[in-house]
């Protein structure tokens, strides 16, 4: 795990020195077949990661959202699952509330993640002791559904911020009293913040069970309910 943790240390720095590059490539976005923004900056990113991480570890079995493709081989002792910028939305709207997610794993047990909201100097890697806030605000994904639209006038205080990198980050610190997505995200969108989220005594509830850790497949989407535990952490 030592090593993971340092691997991702070095990709967290990775990602300060390209923050130049990367912001000055927002605005220029193309659209995926399913209507969401990518921009240049995400794929650069993303082949910026994929090739540190390839130097320091070899040839490993990279789960990347811009590169995934359903049934590709997963024949690696070594499992990187990334996302180079979550909440593209915001990304390429110019607003600071987008992150990066990566999670690595040996023979799927889980190594070490990290979250990291770069142009708000937010950083979060596994081992790392941070200060607990305590918060009565709910978070909800920016992917609406029934469930979704039918939890928000009983949720209390609400914020919707339309990037799971930072509300994940949020409810682990307990800046966000709970986090939820019954719509579902994929691997690489909540891989890294829910293992975070188990470390730090959250609740974390995947596809209506209590989570137990396991690798999450990147070819489905995983509804997830996080709650920060302010019992556990005594002010």
């Amino acid at each position: 795990m030592t090593d993971a943790i340092k691997i991702l240390g070095s990709v967290a720095e990775v990602v300060k020195q390209h923050l130049p590059h990367v912001l000055a490539n927002r605005r220029d976005v193309t659209w995926k077949e399913d209507g969401s923004p990518v921009t240049v900056a995400d794929v650069f990113l993303e082949n910026a990661i994929k090739d540190h991480l390839t130097g320091l570890m070899g040839d490993i079995n990279f789960v990347g959202e811009e590169s995934y493709a359903v049934g590709a081989a997963d024949d690696k002792d070594w499992t990187a699952v990334l996302d180079p910028i979550d909440g593209t939305e915001n990304f390429c709207s110019g607003l600071p509330e987008w992150g990066v997610s990566l999670s690595i794993w040996h023979k799927r047990e889980h190594a070490a993640s990290m979250l990291m909201v770069p142009e708000m100097g937010l950083k979060l890697i596994t081992g790392d002791k941070i200060e607990y806030q305590t918060s009565r605000i709910m978070g909800f994904s920016s992917s609406i559904n029934d469930k979704l639209v039918e939890m928000i006038p009983v949720g209390g205080e609400a914020r919707i911020m339309g990037c799971a990198v930072y509300n994940l980050f949020n409810v682990v610190r307990g800046s966000l009293a709970r986090f939820v997505n019954p719509a579902g995200a994929k691997s690489w969108d909540m891989l890294a913040g829910v293992m975070l989220a188990r470390e730090h005594g959250c609740e974390v509830i995947v596809e209506g069970a209590p989570y137990d850790g396991r690798y999450l497949e990147p070819d489905r989407k995983h509804r997830f309910d996080i709650r920060h535990r302010h019992d556990l952490h005594p002010r």
